[in-house]
């Protein structure tokens, strides 16, 4: 697609010469520009305003060396990062992530997607994103504490609960968050919730883990009953990854009523015809922290692939992206629709490229993207938030009824805005709008300095 406003042409130029070399975040902004372009039209004053210039060009960013020693004495050195992106509607709010293929253009990009997702909620938190390329897997207890030290001792002078509050993401569980924290209120003296995701007997929330993973199916839920007038209840369901997100997703797909079939990791994939049991699945994976292949060996019905893409050529009702970004390409997206897929709602951050999402939607196939579909875990984090504030805490149940009326709020924006703009049924120009207006009449509230 290409631009027909020559002002989000000229913006979107200015991105890609100011960040060369970064097509995850270039593709992100892309991708919400093309959904601006009726709301340009409507009201060619936005661009008088500088919002859009504004909104895609982060705050702050911060990049920093990150030493720590492992087992064996030897000093090791990773790159750390923090993206507080934009701030109009409340505190930086996003997570951390240690995995090898973070660099600036991943943060940059999963923290401009973080200022719609947390528009999105209707909490007041604003948009913000970071991590390492330091990779925990097959890492000591130990190592990981060390490094967790290292990296909070840089990243507490640039947070607070008042200016920024990360979490977790890819890598960062109860673990690390522990590690994180403790080292935080040793180098602060303070108990704030600065952090979130927190283990419960430290100012954690129910219902946290579980967040993201729900969220996306409640989402899910409301998408099929509004626009397909259907539900769950008897699909097949494919789910990729195997982290929180899959695992919770496939809890309460499979509550709702479904047959969830895969799980994967970057190794391979999992296919049980008879439906994935969530109990073996989360023993493997959060109590053992093994490979999803050891799920074959535990169940005859069974079957381990090696390589994680082949895992949508499985046909299915619903799909549900849960491991990474671009993990379903145009092909992959022509076998979904091929095999009679009737929805997909993104649990993991921008798994479809945009090639995929344009077959999804000529094809008539639901789309919940990700900044809409997946923003369960960070409107759980922004509750725990209120929950710190008043050194209070909510049953899992409250939580959770909360988190429902969230994500149905969620897809109802969106639902709504796309209405509005002539885009019926386009949750991703309707996610893009929806969250882009509150931050957007924020910052011109607020005025041009800002």
């Amino acid at each position: 697609m290409s631009f027909t406003s020559e002002y989000l042409a000229g913006v979107y130029e200015t991105v890609c010469k100011r960040n060369p070399g970064e097509p995850e975040f270039q593709q992100a902004v892309r991708e919400v520009l093309e959904s601006l372009e009726p709301v340009v039209a409507a009201d060619p004053s936005i661009a008088e305003t500088g919002v859009i210039d504004r909104i895609v060009e982060p705050e702050r960013f911060i990049i920093f060396r990150v030493s720590w020693v492992d087992d064996n004495g030897k000093v090791q050195v990773n790159r750390g990062f923090r993206v507080q992106f934009n701030s109009a509607i409340g505190p930086y709010k996003g997570g951390l992530r240690l995995h090898p293929s973070v660099n600036a253009s991943v943060i940059k990009f999963l923290g401009f997607e973080q200022i719609f997702k947390n528009s999105l909620t209707g909490l007041p938190i604003g948009g913000g994103k970071g991590g390492s390329d330091f990779d925990p897997k097959g890492k000591s207890d130990g190592e990981i504490m060390r490094f967790c030290q290292s990296f909070m001792t840089e990243l507490s002078k640039h947070i607070g609960a008042d200016t920024d509050v990360p979490a977790g993401d890819i890598g960062v569980g109860a673990r690390e968050i522990g590690f994180l924290y403790g080292q935080y209120k040793r180098l602060r003296n303070e108990f704030t919730g600065v952090l979130t995701g927190k283990g419960l007997t430290y100012g954690g929330s129910l219902a946290r883990t579980e967040a993201t993973g729900y969220g996306v199916c409640y989402f899910a839920e409301e998408m099929l009953k509004v626009m397909k007038n259907t539900d769950f209840g008897g699909k097949t369901v494919v789910i990729s990854g195997s982290g929180n997100v899959a695992l919770y997703a496939l809890q309460k797909a499979t509550a709702l009523g479904a047959k969830v079939v895969t799980l994967s990791d970057s190794n391979g994939y999992v296919y049980d015809p008879n439906g994935i049991d969530f109990d073996i699945a989360r023993q493997i994976k959060e109590v053992e922290r093994g490979r999803i292949s050891e799920y074959a060996k535990r169940v005859p019905t069974a079957e381990y692939h090696d390589g994680c893409r082949g895992i949508w050529s499985v046909k299915c009702d619903i799909a549900l992206p849960c491991a990474t970004q671009n993990e379903i390409n145009g092909d992959e997206a022509e076998m979904l629709v091929k095999n009679g897929c009737i929805a997909v709602a993104e649990g993991a951050n921008m798994p479809s490229t945009p090639e995929a999402i344009e077959k999804f939607q000529t094809a008539g196939v639901l789309f919940g993207p990700a900044k809409a579909a997946n923003a369960g875990g960070v409107a759980t984090s922004a509750l725990e938030m209120s929950q710190n504030s008043m050194r209070y805490s909510w049953s899992f149940d409250e939580v959770d009824s909360k988190l429902h009326d969230i994500m149905v709020g969620i897809f109802h924006n969106a639902y709504d805005a796309a209405a509005k703009y002539g885009c019926d049924g386009n949750l991703v120009v309707g996610a893009n709008i929806a969250g882009f207006t509150k931050v957007a009449n924020a910052m011109i509230a607020q005025g041009v300095c800002y």
